[in-house]
């Protein structure tokens, strides 16, 4: 069934997974709207080069949200190993409140399932109770051979690879199985409506 008049948020970066996502549902009718979430000073500037690249190829606007700050709250003040789970909570939470100004229904990611420490099944359980907009990962079930196919389908896959500064910040052991209390008790650490405002407030729409 093809969908039509369904919006969604892509959580677009400059990598292979999250374009190859978007040209799937974009396959299906879906009207798409990218968001990026600037990593910079852990990731450079060719990754916001890069992201925009896939945008025009792909044709969807984008808007692009400061993270660094975020990063670098989580890391001072909670435990390293939930690094990439709080910084996804916070990314969800930016998504959220830009699907509901651009009237988007669902929220769009390119994770597959056990790829890396934030996509195993526990992680995306305390992932997805981070907000009310329904978030949907196409890829879950594909490996990076199927993945890496469909970027080359889409086209996307010679953006992709071109040179970028991964994130630096991710922690030498990340965790794999958290729960949602222990995430929680981290977070009441942090200035969670300063983070959020921060990244909200400084939406930008680059294309």
């Amino acid at each position: 069934m093809v969908a039509r008049n369904v919006k969604a948020i892509i959580m677009l970066s400059g990598g292979i997974d999250s374009p190859t996502a978007a040209h799937m549902l974009q396959q299906q009718g879906w009207e798409l709207v990218g968001l990026h979430m600037d990593n910079r000073p852990f990731t450079d500037d060719r990754e916001i080069e890069k992201t925009e690249a896939l945008a025009k190829h792909l044709g969807i606007p984008l808007w692009i949200a400061p993270h660094g700050g975020s990063q670098v709250r989580i890391a001072r003040n909670a435990d390293r190993h939930l690094q990439c789970l709080l910084c996804r909570r916070m990314m969800y939470r930016t998504a959220a409140e830009l699907a509901k100004q651009v009237g988007a229904d669902a929220i769009i990611n390119g994770e597959s399932l056990g790829q890396v420490a934030s996509q195993t099944l526990p992680n995306l359980a305390v992932i997805d109770e981070v907000c009310d907009v329904p978030i949907l990962r196409p890829l879950i079930g594909h490996d990076k051979v199927e993945i890496e196919r469909g970027a080359r389908e889409a086209g996307t896959f010679d953006i992709s690879t071109l040179p970028g500064l991964c994130c630096t910040i991710v922690p030498e052991k990340p965790a794999t199985a958290a729960s949602l209390p222990q995430v929680e008790r981290w977070e009441a650490e942090l200035p969670l409506g300063d983070m959020v405002g921060d990244s909200v407030g400084g939406l930008v729409q680059v294309i």
